[in-house]
């Protein structure tokens, strides 16, 4: 998380949808993350012996992710779901199934009430209109099914102190086209950022029951500091990386 100022040019983006169909806008996540989140949903949804759940993936990315959930959802069907043309080229040699979907404009291309769960990881940060997302989620969600969030936390340990310092803090972002004044290399186009707390009461207004909120540890921390970070993860309004569980009421 070196805090040099990074300023390369980059192909100037006409939107989001652009930015984010850019191959070089980074699409996966930490094994660490989606680990635990795999265990939360594994756990929710019980074996597959006692029947099979749908659960879609959006936002899968390269579907890395889903590859390393997969062996904790073995008998269930993952749908990857992403908006990206060249991450769904990439999800495709680690999913079985991917549809090209958008939680704006038309939807996503699922019936009401049919899908077990969904998992929507790091997603809801880059999102200009979060509450629709949430809401499109809901829909597609049975009553009863499982809403499995991560979202980078505004708050982690690290934050704390470097806004103390004056520092942008980690995972935000002033701009699409360099690194102004926070540690870190790469853009991502974070729009958003939320505490343990607002995330909660966000998604509970969007009609969710929330189950539980955990704290998962961040890959980019530098390899000093990954001890302290994985121990911050037991308390999650502290953690690097948010996971949540809510269920449709």
């Amino acid at each position: 998380m070196s805090s040099t100022a990074r300023t390369e040019p980059r192909p100037r983006p006409s939107g989001l949808r652009d930015f984010y169909e850019n191959p070089s806008v980074p699409v996966a996540s930490g094994d660490a993350r989606s680990l635990r989140q795999a265990r939360m949903l594994a756990a929710a949804l019980g074996p597959a012996s006692a029947g099979a759940a749908t659960v879609l993936d959006v936002g899968c990315g390269d579907g890395t992710a889903a590859r390393a959930a997969a062996p904790l959802l073995a008998g269930h069907r993952i749908i990857g779901v992403d908006w990206s043309q060249d991450a769904l080229r990439r999800a495709r040699r680690h999913l079985p199934y991917v549809v090209r979907g958008d939680l704006g404009g038309g939807g996503l291309p699922f019936a009401s009430g049919s899908v077990d769960a969904v998992l929507f990881s790091e997603v809801i940060e880059h999102l200009v209109d979060p509450d629709s997302a949430l809401d499109e989620l809901r829909r597609v969600l049975r009553p009863g099914g499982h809403l499995m969030l991560s979202t980078p936390n505004l708050a982690a340990w690290y934050n704390r102190a470097l806004l103390l310092a004056g520092v942008q803090p980690v995972f935000s972002e002033v701009s699409l086209r360099g690194i102004y004044g926070r540690p870190g290399s790469e853009v991502v186009g974070h729009l958003r950022l939320a505490t343990a707390r607002a995330l909660a009461e966000l998604v509970r207004a969007r009609g969710f029951e929330v189950v539980r909120v955990a704290g998962a540890p961040f890959h980019g921390v530098p390899r000093p500091l990954r001890a302290l970070d994985r121990l911050a993860c037991a308390r999650p309004s502290l953690a690097s990386l948010l996971l949540l569980h809510a269920r449709r009421t």
